[in-house]
């Protein structure tokens, strides 16, 4: 039997009498958008984090241009991002006109190097994005005190990372706005699209929630030229349920991790580092070999699905070729698209099948020893 890398369809089965009457009650409300539902689990969600608010979106990309346009970034302004992210996180500052300006990441933890970020901010800089990339956050101590010194804003891009925690407190309220995505593969998926923006700020969860609603207040009153971004009664309620599960699925996904990386540790291939005091919640698991295309292909064989988190960086993407940053080199970014594999993770992986995949690795390793 093929292990699939996820198992959407999972959390429904487990779920099942729960998400089913959440279906069922906000069919009989009548109430299909906006709503209760989606008051609710903005207040949820809230509440989890440690923030003061939280505006459903329609999507993760929907809540990182809502938060640049709500923080006034513009045309010809400098957002800095990661230059080892999902592509998302760089469409957003074009969305609004930006330029993004990458910042190569730290090998050891994929996340945003802290340590050059001071190098790249010019007086065009406006905002940081730190993206806690695959469930580990970013360095925010270190960031948030370099976008105060500079007067920038700092933008979280939380997409994977729900429910991890620096020095012993969530995500989802260090920056100016923390940008989520409920897509159905993320620890806290919904059955479809969604996102969110939490933030401590009453200024930009009020300018979020415009933005969001045609730029409207008041019906028929637009305050701004707005879009139509806004988290479904339907999504909502389910994520309500789900929010109920997610510290279980993560601790879950932690043993999972575990086992991995007890198995694997000494063995050549290059594990995920977690600093002192960073809870790690393990949305992928991402190792790196130089034989990463054979490895893959040694793992189909076993029928172990795994996937590649990101075969091409966003600067060598076709939608980046007119970009100034042609010609630029991003080296550590670059050689990570060539080695880096996600194995299976969640909570459709138990233990055995972890040891399983674990050890397929290792027969690989054997057998390409020489």
């Amino acid at each position: 039997m093929t292990i699939p890398f996820l198992a959407p369809r999972e959390s429904y089965l487990e779920l099942k009498e729960e998400i089913d009457s959440a279906y069922q009650r906000v069919m009989n409300s009548g109430t299909y958008i906006l709503g209760e539902e989606v008051r609710q689990f903005e207040t949820d969600f809230a509440t989890y984090c440690g923030s003061k608010h939280c505006v459903g979106v329609a999507s993760g990309l929907d809540a990182l241009i809502l938060s640049l346009k709500a923080l006034g970034i513009e045309e010809g302004d400098e957002v800095i991002v990661p230059s080892h992210t999902f592509i998302a996180t760089w469409l957003a500052v074009t969305s609004v006109k930006a330029i993004p300006i990458p910042v190569e990441p730290d090998p050891a933890t994929f996340n945003i190097n802290s340590d050059q970020l001071e190098c790249a901010i010019t007086s065009k800089t406006r905002a940081i994005i730190a993206v806690h990339l695959y469930g580990l956050p970013a360095d925010l101590p270190a960031i948030s005190y370099i976008c105060k010194k500079h007067n920038l804003f700092l933008i979280e891009d939380a997409a994977q990372a729900h429910g991890a925690r620096v020095n012993g407190t969530r995500i989802g309220s260090h920056g100016d706005a923390v940008c989520w995505s409920f897509y159905p593969g993320k620890n806290l998926g919904a059955f479809g699209d969604g996102g969110a923006i939490t933030t401590n700020s009453d200024i930009i969860a009020e300018r979020t929630r415009i933005l969001g609603n045609y730029g409207s207040k008041k019906k028929y009153e637009n305050e701004v030229c707005g879009v139509n971004s806004r988290l479904d009664p339907l999504q909502a309620a389910m994520l309500r349920v789900k929010l109920n599960h997610l510290d279980r699925w993560n601790k879950h996904r932690q043993e999972i991790a575990d086992i991995y990386i007890s198995s694997l540790t000494g063995t050549g291939i290059e594990l995920p580092v977690i600093p002192v005091n960073y809870d790690h919640v393990w949305h992928l698991f991402v190792i790196r070999h130089p034989r990463r295309d054979s490895l893959q292909e040694y793992l189909a064989k076993n029928d172990i699905i795994s996937l590649i988190h990101y075969p091409i960086p966003p600067h060598l993407q076709e939608a980046y070729r007119s970009n100034d940053l042609i010609g630029h080199r991003y080296p550590i970014a670059e050689k990570m698209a060539e080695q880096v594999i996600s194995l299976p993770i969640g909570p459709h992986i138990g233990d055995q099948t972890a040891h399983f995949i674990a050890g397929c690795v290792l027969n690989f390793l054997a057998s390409n020893s020489s």
